[in-house]
């Protein structure tokens, strides 16, 4: 637990608690939770911007200020992640690089919206910005997984104080109806997205399944684009989305993107445009869902993992991987509650599944599932906390197979002879087991122990299975 943790912790563990905060009500579940709301049961045309979000938090007020400004349509939060995992398995012998040890990583997150319809009379109107400074580390690349990381909080967040990761305005119409967006937006914000994901730690899963994010252009959290997206709500339940957003070199990358504040288009070298609709139904009235099912197609050239431009292996002919345009993606993706505690439709069991798919030629993960059991409120006596499970699983492509093993038995030629994604191996498939447990300590504290089982780590077989011990706190400072 952070030094912030600690002191959040001393000031309110006696402090009676308002709303609980929980782990998928937060500042990087914010755009998401948008997504995941649907129309009210009456149609009301006066709806015009949504209420924004307001977690609980150790200060909920602001010591009056942020009352003060939200009544004047001022929406601030402040808040602290930190993920910490140690590996309990020694790594595979051999590598002398490889070493059994723990990391820490990190995020401090802050949101504005702002309601322009009611400060300037814009009717509809609204801004979001979202900024994080991140810190620390991960432990899985200690023994070896470039694939999936033990701690989601880390990288891509330019290793600043600041780092900017979404500006973009919102216009709403026609009651809630009509949302269109543009700006610096994260695709992944809107698309392939749940605010569930994030009751998990590790990367396989928190943010979204990886295989969502499997091509370098994809803007997920905390990096973002030039885009836009228009979304439709043509009956309560169901809603209809699609964007265009472009596709840029090096978003995680510290070259240009360090701070997020890169608003040029040097690197832009194409566009993605992804298509989504989703079915939100409350089962008689207390069981909510959400399903979705979408694609994805991509303009900016990619490279084949296995084939050069004549159609043959580049590694035996030497020459660079062939570059494919119009490369797509799929998905389907689902969470149910089940069952409710105590007859709280607040408390209860959430199933969780989904299938992604992407372009196997150019793919690292050619398909990825995942399922997820998230149980919240379970002992009468604890209605905020909240018992996790959730295991993914996700398969190479053959093209992929097929360049591990020329490397791998010295069938190369210069200079294309080093293995791709830092593979000691052949890369097939690969699994991650987590189950956790997140105790609503006080007033917008949460502390989450948890364990963490990497299975064919990076996926490959000559690597151990690694076992880790770790710990999730979020402290909703604002």
């Amino acid at each position: 637990m952070t030094l912030l943790a600690l002191m959040a912790l001393l000031f309110c563990l006696f402090a009676p608690a308002a709303r609980a905060q929980v782990m998928d009500n937060n500042i990087e579940a914010q755009p998401e939770i948008r997504v995941a709301t649907p129309l009210p049961p009456k149609r009301d045309d006066d709806i015009t911007v949504p209420a924004f979000n307001t977690p609980q938090a150790v200060f909920p007020t602001g010591f009056g200020a942020l009352s003060w400004l939200r009544k004047r349509g001022v929406n601030y939060l402040l808040s602290n992640t930190n993920e910490f995992a140690g590996a309990i398995t020694k790594p595979t012998k051999g590598f002398p690089t490889y070493k059994q040890g723990a990391s820490n990583a990190g995020q401090t997150a802050m949101s504005l919206d702002v309601n322009w319809e009611q400060i300037l009379g814009m009717r509809g109107f609204a801004t979001h910005v979202i900024t994080v400074g991140r810190y620390g580390t991960t432990a899985n690349r200690m023994f070896g997984d470039w694939l999936n990381h033990a701690s989601e909080d880390y990288g891509g967040g330019g290793n600043v104080v600041v780092h900017l990761v979404t500006a973009y305005g919102e216009e709403t119409l026609f009651g809630a109806r009509l949302s269109i967006a543009a700006g610096r937006l994260g695709e992944m914000a809107n698309f392939e997205s749940s605010p569930l994901f994030c009751n998990f730690q590790n990367g396989s899963m928190c943010g979204r399944p990886k295989a969502a994010t499997d091509n370098p252009y994809v803007s997920g959290y905390p990096g973002a684009v030039w885009g836009g997206r228009i979304r439709g709500r043509p009956q309560r339940f169901i809603y209809l989305q699609t964007g265009a957003y472009a596709a840029e070199e090096g978003i995680y990358g510290v070259a240009q993107h360090r701070t997020g504040f890169k608003y040029n288009g040097a690197t832009i070298h194409g566009v993605r445009l992804p298509f989504e609709a989703g079915w939100e139904p409350v089962f008689q009235n207390k069981f909510p869902g959400h399903y979705k099912v979408g694609a994805v197609l991509m303009t900016a050239p990619t490279a084949d993992n296995y084939r050069d431009a004549s159609g043959q292996p580049y590694v035996l002919t030497g020459r660079k991987p062939a570059m494919k345009r119009n490369t797509y993606g799929a998905w389907f993706m689902m969470d149910q509650q089940l069952l409710n505690h105590y007859h709280d439709k607040k408390r209860g069991l959430i199933f969780m599944t989904g299938f992604l798919y992407n372009d196997a030629s150019v793919a690292l993960r050619e398909w990825e599932t995942y399922a997820a059991l998230i149980d919240r409120g379970i002992f009468r006596s604890r209605p905020y906390d909240t018992f996790g499970i959730a295991f993914t699983y996700e398969r190479m492509p053959h093209g992929v197979q097929r360049t591990d093993a020329l490397l791998l038995h010295g069938r190369h030629s210069a200079p294309y002879g080093s293995m791709p994604n830092h593979a000691t191996g052949i890369q097939r498939h690969a699994s991650v087991l987590e189950v956790n447990y997140a105790v609503h300590v006080a007033r917008g504290i949460i502390v989450q122990p948890l364990f963490e089982y990497f299975v064919r780590p990076n996926g490959q077989g000559n690597l151990r299975n690694a076992a880790l011990l770790g710990c999730k706190t979020m402290v909703e400072i604002f």
